[in-house]
């Protein structure tokens, strides 16, 4: 039969350790292939660019540069991060592996074909954007 035991009476038999913590695993990666983050900052500093030809004047000089700042910071900071302590055994993955496997999103495994047109539209249609902006422009 099965006898209930107090905690009074465990504690007298009980040899009580404290477990060693051990931190989980850390993984920065984002599951994304370098060439995608790559292709994003390309298509942001291309739409500066083309800002800074299509409007060129010396008076915008300063502003163009402090935005290409800002976009180099804004990626050079998590491109950092990915490489800080704790160390881990961790990489992002190589673009076959992405193009095999995809990626897991919240919404279940998206295939790679997928995950490039969401990771890349936004920087193309801004990029697009700066081309019919300098265009229009040009034509008026």
């Amino acid at each position: 039969m099965a006898e209930q035991l107090t905690r009074e009476q465990l504690a007298l038999h009980a040899d009580l350790v404290e477990a060693p913590r051990v931190a989980p695993p850390t993984d920065r990666t984002f599951e994304l292939p370098t060439a995608l983050y790559g292709a994003t900052v390309a298509l942001f500093l291309g739409f500066i660019g083309t800002l800074a030809i299509g409007f060129g004047n010396p008076e915008m000089v300063i502003p163009f540069v402090i935005f290409a700042l800002f976009v180099v910071a804004g990626f050079g900071v998590p491109a950092v991060w990915t490489r800080l302590a704790p160390t881990t055994r961790s990489r992002a993955k190589s673009l076959a592996t992405f193009q095999q496997e995809g990626i897991m999103t919240a919404y279940g495994r998206t295939s790679a074909r997928d995950a490039t047109i969401q990771v890349l539209i936004l920087p193309t249609l801004i990029f697009a954007w700066g081309l019919i902006c300098v265009t229009i422009a040009a034509l008026v």
